[in-house]
């Protein structure tokens, strides 16, 4: 089986799981204690957050790690948007965020929040100047703005939109998820929010980092650990894990990803010749190096996933998160392209030449087929 579901979660990197296996025999202690077990457990937990916060250009008091990526994004929102009060309860969002960033958006907006949707082109990229004319709006204590699209690879103008943020004083919540140890991390936020499964750490530790002189204040029960902003006892050896695969990943990212990237180009460039009535989605340029989207007219997306199951690739269609709910994804829809039959190919490390070959090759019959099955062959 080929898995090309790499922005859902990337394997387990090698380095990750050794440090994983080593971690669980020393670091299993309460790391908040002052016995030698849990002294053992702190010093493993400090120095995986120094190496974090090195890869991720942060201090290391400023990261704080979380239970996923998608709790770090609530909290990073919800606590900076209470931190700040004072300043208004306006929330900016672009429109193609994940939908944790939605999700948080609209439980600010239940409890008498305001928040505005910034809308994108063709491309699923954000408008700059848009952005910054919604940051401008009274009132505003929040912008988020996602370095790179979950479904369509867009890359989006964070460093703009940074400068925009900061003429206002306005902080910039930045969801690192698709591009943390495969790029470099955009400069100018104040919130940075990431998740260790994304780049071959474990699943269950996400990253939650708060750049001095952001005001922040978690909106939960207050609790000692985690600089106080996240609650609950840290998964010590998934952390530590988590901070080895980063660091290998962004060690090979270089070479890596430019081989990814050609990859994703050759499945842009030869889809739409071999499979008729077909739309490659997102920006050909700037883009994350390992997704690329497309869809087909007239095929079931799911139907379509089933067959490539069958056929032995590992692939996801539309929304990754709702997939399964056949709600149609709220990014397609918002870049005014096709919302069915699509397909969001996400190349893991190592993926190999000869396996996107094999994939290209047997693309076009099974679309054919569904289509002959749905009557419109």
């Amino acid at each position: 089986m080929a898995y090309f579901d790499a922005a859902s979660s990337e394997p387990l990197h090698p380095q990750a799981r050794e440090a994983l296996l080593a971690a669980i025999d020393v670091g299993w202690a309460d790391p908040a204690r002052l016995y030698g077990q849990a002294r053992r457990a702190h010093l493993l937990l400090e120095q995986a957050r120094t190496e974090v916060a090195e890869a991720l250009g942060a201090r290391a008091d400023e990261v704080s790690f979380t239970a996923s990526g998608t709790q770090a994004v609530h909290l990073g929102v919800l606590g900076t948007l209470h931190g700040r009060r004072r300043a208004g309860r306006h929330l900016v969002v672009s429109a193609v965020e994940h939908s944790s960033v939605l999700h948080a958006a609209q439980l600010h907006e239940r409890e008498g929040g305001t928040v505005e949707t910034v809308g994108v082109g063709i491309t699923g990229r954000v408008d700059p100047a848009r952005f910054a004319e919604a940051v401008a709006g009274p009132g505003t204590a929040l912008a988020c703005l996602q370095t790179a699209n979950h479904e369509v690879g867009t890359t989006q103008p964070v460093a703009e939109a940074a400068a925009a943020c900061r003429e206002h004083g306005v902080p910039l919540l930045v969801d690192a998820a698709q591009t943390a140890g495969r790029m470099p991390v955009p400069a100018g936020w104040s919130v940075l929010t990431a998740s260790a499964h994304k780049w071959g750490g474990p699943a269950g530790v996400g990253v939650l980092v708060v750049r001095k002189g952001t005001r922040f204040r978690s909106f939960l029960p207050e609790d000692e650990r985690e600089r106080r902003r996240v609650p609950g006892f840290e998964n010590v050896p998934a952390i530590v894990a988590a901070a080895a695969a980063l660091r290998a990943t962004a060690a090979e990212a270089a070479e890596e990803q430019a081989r990814l990237s050609a990859l994703v180009d050759r499945i842009r460039e030869t889809v739409p010749g071999i499979v008729p009535d077909v739309e490659v989605i997102g920006d050909p340029v700037d883009r994350a190096p390992h997704i690329v989207t497309f869809s087909c007219l007239y095929v079931d997306g799911e139907a379509l996933l089933t067959e490539l199951d069958r056929a032995g690739f590992a692939v996801s269609s539309g929304s990754s998160c709702t997939a399964s709910t056949l709600r149609p994804s709220h990014v397609l829809e918002a870049m005014g392209v096709l919302t069915h039959g699509n397909v969001r190919v996400s190349l893991p490390r190592g993926a190999s030449a000869a396996e996107v070959d094999r994939f290209l090759g047997v693309l076009p019959e099974l679309v054919r087929r569904i289509r002959q099955d749905a009557g419109v062959a």
